[in-house]
């Protein structure tokens, strides 16, 4: 029989007397390591075979499970054996499962768990408010930090460093934790700390972190954009409708961070911290239209992340479902197909679902593009620039009386934005830049002077001198 019994996160005073009983008595003691004091101090009393070993000569973790798992089999052969473990066999001890997936005879005798003695030292009751476990090898991204969180296997410096750097990202500025370590033993300690402020050698095998504070990151936001609508009274007052230029200027202004980033091997430090800036901007106009729509009972922000989650994955089942694809534009491709499948009221127009309230530009490209999936589009740019040539004399005309200025010049707009499209380009972003360039210019002619008073031939020398600069 292979008894799997755990002796607790200290002493082995601290173990109950059945466990020391089963301990000492067994026919054989296998014990995960020696770096624990009840299992030092099982070996002062009695031969127990160690796993140390293995740690040092296998190359993964998982080598190491299977190598512990195949001594403790081996040993059974021979009569009655314990695997003695840490804390409880059923809270972070792999090869345990690999034991209980073997097909011998196990029996799991509990033990006190590192988790129990984090619990009782902080003084908190898990049913309270929940509580979440943490690998701190493996945390989760994103990490949420909703509910007070116990991490554990902080074994070495670097990892308690990253643990610490990732827990105080997602918690408020002032908010503390916890570090705990040889817990049960005379060796216990507990430090409360700033998150950012935790010292890395407090790592140790018997070392983890306890977390109850504020959530920062994104449940702190939402959080935080739920009680300003309840106690601000700017806040209070807005609506849908009222908030849509907000969301307008914010999405321009993100543009415009991310036209400012440069290229480089290295990333543009300082170009990202202003998207960083404008896309949490942008966020808050979606938390706000999100939060008045769960007042109104109607849809909340875990609707919203799992509808589009549902979009996506439909959207790519070449990831999702084992489609096949060939190229990012086959996976564009299926993109529009899936989603006109989805539209509801039959198959209505082509040009349907083309936002009225886009960027005109933008808008005439996307009809554009709709109208090119049925076949009406030219060939080549050569002849959309015969007919770009066409509207600018028909301009020409109206403008010297024989038709309607406003129609002409919306009609050139309309076709230089098709020579966009069969250029590869966008339309927005070019205009963008070429606004963009003049007012550089510009303010170089201006640099040299005031500008009121000169001839039209100066400042058409400061405009040539600028376009040199």
């Amino acid at each position: 029989m292979i008894f799997v019994a755990g002796v607790g996160p200290g002493d082995l005073d601290r173990v109950s007397d059945a466990v020391r009983g089963l301990l000492l008595d067994a026919d054989s003691v296998v014990a995960r390591t020696r770096q624990h004091p009840a299992l030092a101090q099982l070996a002062e009393r009695r031969h127990v075979v160690f796993c140390d070993d293995l740690y040092e000569s296998g190359e993964t973790f998982e080598e190491v499970y299977s190598a512990i798992v195949s001594r403790v089999l081996e040993a059974s052969e021979s009569g009655d054996v314990v695997y003695a473990v840490p804390g409880s066999p059923l809270i972070g001890e792999f090869a345990v499962r690999g034991l209980l997936g073997s097909g011998a005879p196990v029996a799991v005798v509990p033990g006190e768990s590192f988790v129990d003695a984090v619990l009782a030292e902080v003084g908190y009751d898990p049913l309270d408010r929940g509580l979440q476990v943490l690998n701190g090898h493996h945390l989760p991204d994103p990490l949420v930090l909703d509910k007070p969180t116990v991490i554990g296997h902080l074994d070495r410096p670097e990892v308690l460093a990253d643990v610490a750097a990732s827990v105080a990202r997602v918690v408020a500025e002032d908010a503390t934790v916890t570090v705990v370590s040889d817990l049960g033993s005379a060796h216990a300690r507990m430090v409360e700390i700033g998150a950012d402020g935790v010292d890395p050698y407090l790592a140790g095998l018997r070392t983890s972190l306890f977390v109850d504070a504020e959530p920062g990151g994104l449940i702190g936001v939402v959080r935080t954009m739920r009680r300003l609508r309840a106690e601000c009274p700017w806040d209070r007052e807005q609506t849908h409708a009222s908030l849509v230029k907000n969301l307008v200027e914010e999405c321009f202004e993100l543009i415009d961070a991310i036209e400012r980033l440069e290229d480089g091997a290295e990333p543009d430090w300082a170009g990202y911290a202003g998207v960083e800036d404008e896309l949490g901007d942008v966020l808050l106009q979606v938390l706000f239209h999100e939060t008045i729509a769960r007042e109104a009972g109607v849809f909340d922000i875990d609707r919203v992340a799992g509808g589009l989650r549902e979009k996506l994955v439909r959207r790519h089942p070449h990831v999702f479902a084992g489609a096949e694809v060939g190229s990012a534009a086959e996976v564009k491709e299926n993109w529009d197909r899936i989603k006109e499948e989805e539209s509801a009221g039959g198959p209505g127009s082509v040009l349907d679902g083309v936002p009225e309230g886009m960027p005109s530009l933008h808008r005439a490209s996307k009809i554009q593009n709709r109208a090119a999936k049925v076949g009406f589009d030219w060939d080549e740019a050569p002849q959309v620039l015969e007919k770009v040539r066409e509207e600018l004399a028909e301009l020409e005309m109206a403008m010297a009386g024989s038709g309607d200025p406003t129609a002409e010049l919306g009609d050139v707009l309309f076709s230089l934005v098709n020579l966009t499209r069969h250029l590869g380009e966008d339309g927005e972003l070019a205009l963008r830049a070429a606004t963009r360039r003049f007012e550089e210019r510009f303010r170089r002619m201006e640099a040299e002077g005031p500008l009121h008073g000169l001839s039209l031939d100066d400042l058409n020398r400061r405009w040539e001198r600028a376009k040199r600069g």
